[in-house]
């Protein structure tokens, strides 16, 4: 064509036509995804994990596992815990150094971070035939540029079912699942597979606990958008050590949470019932209480009725809400079990129903219970009620210590703890300036470290001989020991005589409690 001709417009339509054609051949791709990676590391074969596809360069095998119909049976026996304890972490307190990571293709495309990859894989039909031509890429992008008009409602989109609004728990699985593939912080566990869904369940639980607000089991653009879950999704692609992302992803949080679940479940059918529940921590949780849990006030499922079981999915809420009373999730978790007629009020009577139990646990150990009357007193001045006579769920958002007033009513342990404190430091806890880890936070660095130490005191000898428990038995094995299962309360002496030969050990006697 002579130079500065224009092509006529049926025309130049035709050349568009036939150059998105050429341009979706697997030919095509192929020769466009090698001519880029020598023009970006000349003399290297293969690509990084941390290289991005260009538009038209998408691989020709799906970037995650094919979906699965849905999350893992609760039902279904597990393998055994030789659960790895994943790559060196950054030190929790010292400033880390953000990889810089990213993706060419997707976000100059797109605008999108480089962990959307998945999500716009899948929305384009990859799924169904493990690639994606430019032509259905180009056309499904357009559709949601028409139809969304920020990241919150794009995201829902590409993830949602067929005409549906919003996000359900099976919806994130194929997301994760690229998580976990891809993700350097998670390498180690390619060679683990049979715990990738255990990881899933559990980031979709905390994604859920946080995200969803209406407990609805139902993740609105709304509510995407006022949290802060597609932040984070973001930072996956700067932030190597997936540690560091202590909200959603964190495997050691993973770690803890599901060793703390499989030393409760002992016959290893992921499925705890409610004897198997009163076991954690020291039998630390009234009775009543767990009860409450187990009537349905805070699980959802059939199985909690019927079989009288919770499943790890619902674990993962309990112990969250256990180890962090502060956040609005947890206040709403143990309000709706205190609330037994489900008024959305605690009224006196509900709260004696659970301090009798808490008074009868105390004079077995010898320690004389504050009378109700004068119990209820304090809890009245700590929390405050707008309304007289009873305790709103508002009431106890707008406190600061809501851990101390739940503690108070059913978590003997910590009720004991709150005891020797003031309430002034208390608040000076609440009230220190600048960020800080939350109480969930603390915990997990806490137990993690323990569940480190434990399973590296646990190695076998090398003297030769097979060892005849695996390293995480053993390391269940000390977690049972005497020592670990002695009450955290004894009931004094008459004269408050400490018999210091008692506690008289070797360093490697030391089990952390």
């Amino acid at each position: 064509m002579p130079p500065g001709k224009v092509l006529q417009p049926v025309l130049k339509m035709k050349v568009d036509e036939l150059f998105l054609y050429w341009l979706s051949e697997a030919s095509t791709q192929r020769m466009l995804q090698d001519c880029l990676r020598r023009i970006k590391a000349p003399g290297r074969d293969q690509p990084t994990p941390g290289d991005g596809e260009q538009p038209g360069a998408w691989p020709t095998a799906p970037l995650a596992a094919p979906r699965p119909s849905g999350l893992e049976p609760p039902g279904t026996p597990g393998p055994g815990p030789a659960l790895p304890l994943g790559a060196a972490s950054s030190p929790r307190n010292a400033p880390h150094v953000r990889g810089t990571r990213r993706s060419a293709g997707t976000r100059v495309a797109c605008g999108c971070p480089l962990y959307w990859k998945g999500p716009l894989f899948y929305g384009a039909g990859g799924e169904r035939t493990g690639s994606v031509s430019v032509h259905k890429f180009v056309a499904m992008w357009r559709k949601i540029l028409q139809n969304c008009h920020d990241d919150a409602a794009k995201f829902v989109h590409l993830l949602m079912s067929p005409g549906c609004n919003y996000l359900v728990q099976e919806d994130f699985v194929p997301f994760l699942q690229d998580v976990v593939n891809t993700h350097p912080g998670l390498s180690f566990l390619k060679e683990a597979s049979e715990f990738h869904s255990r990881y899933i369940t559990t980031v979709i639980q905390r994604i859920f606990y946080a995200v969803n607000r209406s407990w609805s089991g139902r993740i609105t653009c709304a509510e995407l958008r006022r949290s802060s879950f597609l932040q984070n999704v973001a930072l996956l692609e700067e932030e190597a050590d997936i540690n560091q992302l202590t909200e959603f992803f964190s495997y050691e949080h993973f770690y803890v949470i599901y060793c703390k679940f499989w030393e409760l479940d002992t016959d290893h059918d992921l499925l705890i019932d409610a004897d198997d529940l009163a076991r954690h921590n020291d039998h630390a949780l009234s009775t009543k209480m767990i009860d409450r849990i187990f009537s349905g006030a805070v699980t959802r499922g059939r199985k909690v009725q019927k079989e009288g079981k919770i499943s790890y999915a619902d674990f993962v809420w309990f112990l969250i809400s256990e180890e962090d009373k502060k956040t609005p999730t947890s206040i709403e978790y143990w309000f709706r079990c205190m609330d037994l007629d489900g008024d959305g009020a605690l009224s006196m009577f509900e709260l004696e129903y659970f301090y009798e139990e808490q008074c009868r646990r105390l004079d077995s150990m010898a320690i004389e219970a504050l009378p109700f009357q004068d119990c209820l007193c304090q809890m009245l001045d700590l929390v405050k009620p707008r309304t007289e006579g009873k305790i709103t769920l508002q009431d106890l958002k707008r406190c600061k210590l809501a851990n101390v007033f739940f503690d108070t009513f059913f978590n003997i342990e910590k009720y004991l703890d709150h005891e020797q404190k003031e309430q002034i430091s208390l608040l000076r806890d609440g009230d220190s300036g600048g960020p800080e880890l939350s109480d969930w936070e603390k915990y997990a660095a806490e137990e993690y470290d323990i569940l480190v130490a434990e399973e590296t005191a646990g190695e076998p000898w090398e003297d030769g001989f097979e060892a005849e428990l695996s390293p995480v038995e053993q390391k269940l094995s000390a977690l049972r020991s005497p020592l670990a299962q002695r009450p955290f309360f004894e009931a004094p002496s008459p004269l408050g005589a400490v018999d210091l030969y008692e506690y008289a050990c070797g360093d490697e006697d030391l089990e952390p409690l």
